[in-house]
């Protein structure tokens, strides 16, 4: 019996320790904001404009840690691997969360991780640089055609947005596209100036918020022309189906406490509801589309079909 009372008396001492420590949050140390993209592309951008933002809501310090890789899922197992107590959240981009899972068996459980919120849906496009031969969608096609396979497409990995964006090209045009993989959009641009690739895949958002001067865009795979580049031709209007978009939002582990998952998806809905940061995501060209939990989840169900679609006419051309 005083064994007993022993083990009830310590386990309502862990209660009372776990109760605390959810009363705590977050001010007792920085959360840890993992990027699953490379600094300097549109992922990253977002999230570090946003950032300051959310912790004047929590009253709390965020610290902004990159884990590029994999399309994403280094950064996802982090978070599904951290302690759940609410200082650890990650960014998430569709396509690639979905479509990994279709690919291969993903290091991470999907089960547990859960979405705070999409911020950004933003069309794809290729650009190239300024002086090169090609100057629309067509241009490019042509040259594949007569060179196939030498057209070689930087994107940021397998099943991404602009790795899709290829393969609908690709089926569309009827030509060999080759796709090569770099950790983030400033290192594809990189590439890119420095001749390693022809042309790579980039948010139009990404496009059109930082300095262009150095290339030139052939056009966006949205249904309509974004609000923010209302003179680039669509792939549609250039005779090409190809229609994709990157998904951008934020995730957090599914065994956190709903109370404290709570007040992060409201710190972010707050956030960016700030007009402040309205105006500094209409100077980066952010394609802001928010979306609740709730909501993003009814809708990934409908888009995870259609992605799986062009993944499976994908792998039966290979």
């Amino acid at each position: 019996m005083k064994q007993l009372i022993r083990n009830t008396a310590l386990a309502a001492t862990l209660l009372a320790g776990t109760s605390m420590a959810h009363a705590e949050w977050p001010v007792d140390r920085p959360i840890e904001f993992i990027v699953a993209f490379a600094p300097g592309g549109g992922t990253d951008v977002m999230n570090r404009t946003l950032a300051p933002f959310i912790e004047e809501e929590l009253g709390a310090k965020i610290t902004v840690l990159n884990r590029p890789g994999a399309s994403g899922e280094i950064a996802y197992t982090a978070l599904t691997e951290a302690k759940p107590d609410g200082y650890t959240v990650s960014s998430l981009n569709t396509p690639g969360y979905l479509t990994m899972q279709m690919d291969r068996k993903v290091r991470f459980d999907p089960a547990k991780l859960c979405l705070v919120a999409r911020i950004v849906e933003d069309p794809g496009s290729f650009i190239v640089k300024a002086d090169s031969e090609f100057s629309s969608l067509k241009d490019l096609v042509a040259f594949a055609k007569a060179n196939p396979g030498a057209v070689t497409v930087g994107t940021t990995g397998l099943g991404t947005d602009e790795h899709l964006a290829m393969l609908q090209l690709e089926k569309s045009a009827g030509i060999d596209l080759t796709a090569v993989t770099f950790n983030g959009a400033n290192e594809a641009r990189t590439a890119l100036l420095g001749g390693h690739v022809m042309t790579i895949g980039i948010n139009v958002g990404e496009f059109v918020g930082s300095d262009s001067s150095a290339f030139k865009n052939l056009g966006q795979f949205a249904e309509e022309r974004a609000v923010i580049a209302p003179d680039l031709p669509t792939a549609k209007e250039q005779g090409f189906e190809v229609l994709m978009s990157s998904e951008r939002g934020i995730a957090m582990g599914c065994e956190v406490p709903e109370e404290i998952r709570t007040k992060f998806s409201d710190a972010v809905k707050k956030a960016l509801d700030n007009p402040e940061f309205q105006a500094k995501a209409k100077q980066q060209s952010l394609a802001l589309s928010y979306l609740s939990a709730e909501q993003w989840n009814k809708e990934l169900p409908a888009r995870g079909e259609r992605l799986g679609a062009i993944w499976k006419l994908a792998k039966e051309q290979k």
